[in-house]
């Protein structure tokens, strides 16, 4: 789904999607870091790297507080794109189904036409990508 095709204002993939993008799934479920970093790279449009935030969420999630660093990630997803506070606030959402929740602003970001797993560089090196030039031919 590109992101001209996406209406705004209402989520593309419900909270409890997960099985629609297994590898995210899988990735998510062993690893949530990862998955958060790479969600809040694009989020933040490159000002933060995969690696910055996936580590700073690993060591907040140690102490018990890695779902108050999410949420708020949510909240600007939700802000870009003006979507809804659904189904509870993002604090609540990021608490009791983190996994889910990485999962739902991943596959968003994928439907709207970036792809969380290239990082913020490449999804700007693909979206300013030139076009094909047509070459001259004979008839």
């Amino acid at each position: 789904m590109g992101s001209g095709a996406v209406p705004p204002g209402q989520w593309t993939t419900g909270l409890c999607g997960c099985c629609e993008d297994m590898g995210n799934c899988c990735m998510t479920c062993c690893c949530p870091c990862i998955t958060f970093g790479r969600n809040a790279e694009i989020i933040e449009r490159g000002a933060s790297t995969c690696c910055c935030s996936g580590c700073l969420f690993y060591i907040l999630s140690i102490v018990g507080c890695g779902c108050l660093y999410s949420c708020g990630y949510r909240t600007r997803l939700r802000s870009q794109y003006s979507l809804p506070e659904e189904p509870c606030g993002d604090c609540c959402v990021h608490l009791y189904c983190l996994s889910c929740s990485l999962c739902q602003e991943h596959r968003e970001l994928k439907n709207r036409g970036l792809d969380p797993t290239i990082g913020w560089a490449g999804n700007a090196h693909r979206m300013n990508a030139p076009g094909v030039a047509m070459g001259m031919y004979r008839n």
